[in-house]
């Protein structure tokens, strides 16, 4: 095969189709009633399709609590809720997505009861269909990728940008090999596509274009409204900050106005879906579905978004700065597509981090961006197609970019469900607990500490000295836990007794540079839920002034039954304290655990 390009196209097409066999639930396990794809957000996206065509019921959903038991998309039904003036239940987000899973939905409707599965909307055919829908999606979109690269850039351009891009970010994570059932694959396929026809219609317009550019942008926006930004790109395409070309374009719109209504009818019939749901769920034409949630314009959480180590977007996908450097060579070398996408992505940026949810339920490196990558394709294969000319530039990046493309598969690995080894916890992401990951598949499980300390020291104390130390021995009545993991008695905190008592410790500011917090720790069975834990509370405080707070999760490193002792570091704050309170919070475990042996050495380096 004579064509990097293509040859790539193919590496993209069969690691998708390995990745998506590899990370779905084997066969033995399709009559197990579950819901491996249709979960969490990609059920709320989903849910109008049983609702309507199977239960007919989209304003009382009395199937639901029949849905949360036999299959637990999520624990509860945060994807709808019940409309105050009607009454009826109202589905959180738009219908887009749902539109799209149709084709796919049908056929497995019609093939679940013939294959001996219940046809309720989310047995395993109905799972498998979504999921094959993503992935036929996710490898058009790489050859609709190709095919608007290879005449601009070049085949060796074009050829890494879709390497990079597939394994280099963290698009797998969310692609048909990871969460099939979520927007951003699908919204990827559309921006590939929306980038073809915008050139192709400028350069023969016709009714159809318009039609199909119309049709795409608001499919997207039914899909997920902030893309309405994309229309900037149709409508941005070819332009510059000049007069004359803006008088070009003035003259264009007014000799083809008719394929102007043309593409604004097209998408606002589409829009026109969630207008009719709406009205038929509420009695209202416009509903704002989202409820608290919503933009914080002012204050827009871009650094934290982009790159902080929770799950900012360059930290967890950095091979994308060459993208962002790329849109000087764009300019260069493609500008009639610069300004558009310019300011496409500067502005889709802001308001993807301006949402108030900036880090989108926990997601990898800032999930929300995904679907711009189509976009960002272009200013990439730029830089790429600039660096290739330059021998010694090349071979730097190479290094770089391959070493990236292994951070990036890594990180997939251990994000994806059903990956090797879970290490990426998204959404909760430290600095300290991704430096003691990196690259590996196998941690001590005291490293999940880490993603609440975010501090460890790991070279040669001194001066070390023991703070304070509770053998819990004399507790306040009902918190004595046996059989004792030492001496007669361990704490045991319960849902009548949720808070221990707090031991205040006179410390001053310069006394010691770190403190390590211990505590002998045992439980019946794993907890999962973060939130359900008990927590290890160590304060700085100057008089009852709450300065410095470090809120671990002991049970994170637990697994059931098994006694450890574990620790967590902690460096003091900066400005004068004058005590240091401990304490232990229940939040609602089951898993019966029990703490002794507490205590608080502080060292120097």
């Amino acid at each position: 095969m004579n064509s990097p390009s293509r040859l790539a196209g193919w590496c993209c097409t069969v690691l998708l189709l390995a990745w998506s066999w590899w990370y779905y639930p084997p066969v033995e396990t399709w009559r197990t009633p579950s819901s491996p794809v249709i979960n969490w957000d990609a059920s709320g996206y989903y849910l109008y399709l049983p609702a309507a065509l199977i239960h007919h019921d989209l304003r009382e959903l009395n199937f639901r609590e029949q849905m949360l038991k036999d299959y637990a998309p999520t624990p509860t039904l945060y994807q709808a809720y019940r409309d105050s003036s009607s009454g009826n239940f109202v589905m959180k987000y738009p219908v887009g997505l749902a539109l799209q899973e149709l084709p796919f939905f049908l056929v497995a409707h019609q093939l679940a009861q013939p294959l001996g599965f219940p046809a309720d909307g989310f047995s395993a055919p109905y799972q498998l269909a979504v999921k094959l829908g993503s992935l036929l999606l996710c490898v058009a979109s790489f050859w609709l990728m190709r095919r608007a690269l290879l005449p601009r850039f070049g085949e060796w351009p074009t050829a890494l940008t879709l390497l990079i891009l597939l394994l280099g970010t963290n698009y797998l994570t969310y692609s048909a090999a990871g969460h099939a059932g979520m927007v951003h694959c699908w919204l990827l396929f559309w921006y590939a596509a929306l980038l073809l026809l915008t050139p192709a219609f400028y350069a023969r317009p016709t009714m159809l274009r318009a039609a199909g550019l119309g049709a795409i942008v608001g499919l997207m926006t039914l899909t997920r409204p902030t893309e309405i930004l994309a229309g900037l790109i149709p409508v941005l395409w070819g332009l510059a900050p000049n007069r004359v070309v803006l008088r070009e374009r003035l003259t264009f719109w007014q000799r083809h106005w008719q394929l102007l209504l043309v593409a604004l009818l097209a998408g606002a019939a589409l829009l026109s879906v969630q207008l009719f749901y709406w009205h038929y769920a509420t009695g209202r034409w416009v509903v704002y579905s989202y409820q608290e949630q919503g933009f914080d314009w002012l204050k827009p959480h871009l650094f934290d978004g982009i790159f902080s180590f929770r799950t900012g977007w360059l930290i967890y996908s950095p091979l994308l700065l060459t993208a962002l450097v790329g849109f000087g060579p764009l300019r260069r070398q493609q500008p009639v597509a610069f300004w558009s996408m310019l300011v496409y992505t500067v502005l889709f940026t802001y308001v993807t981090f301006a949402w108030s949810e900036w880090a989108y339920g926990g997601g990898l490196g800032a999930r929300a961006m995904i679907q711009s990558y189509a976009v960002l394709a272009w200013p990439l294969a730029a830089a790429l197609r600039w660096l290739l000319v330059r021998p010694r530039w090349a071979v730097a990046y190479g290094i770089v970019a391959v070493v990236g493309c292994a951070y990036g598969y890594w990180l997939n690995q251990m994000a994806v469900p059903g990956g090797n080894g879970g290490l990426v916890a998204a959404g909760e992401m430290t600095k300290a607990y991704l430096w003691r990951t990196v690259f590996r598949y196998e941690v001590p499980s005291e490293t999940y500490l880490l993603l609440d300390s975010n501090a460890e020291f790991t070279g040669t104390a001194r001066n070390s000295r023991t703070l304070w130390q509770q053998d819990f021995e004399q507790p306040a009545p009902g918190v004595c836990g046996t059989p004792a993991l030492q001496g007669n008695c361990s704490l045991k905190l319960d849902a009548e007794h949720p808070r221990s008592a707090e031991w205040v410790i006179p410390v001053k500011r310069g006394e010691f540079e770190w403190i390590r917090a211990y505590a002998a720790a045992r439980a019946d069975q794993k907890e999962w839920d973060v939130n359900r834990m008990t927590q290890y509370v160590v304060r700085f405080r100057r008089g009852d002034e709450i300065l410095k707070t470090r809120t671990v999760h002991l049970q994170r490193a637990l697994e059931g039954g098994w006694p450890r002792e574990l620790h967590f570091d902690m460096r003091p704050p900066k400005a004068d304290f004058d005590n240091v309170l401990v304490t232990f919070l229940y939040y609602g475990t089951t898993t019966n655990l029990l703490l002794d042996n507490a205590r608080l050495e502080a060292f120097d380096e």
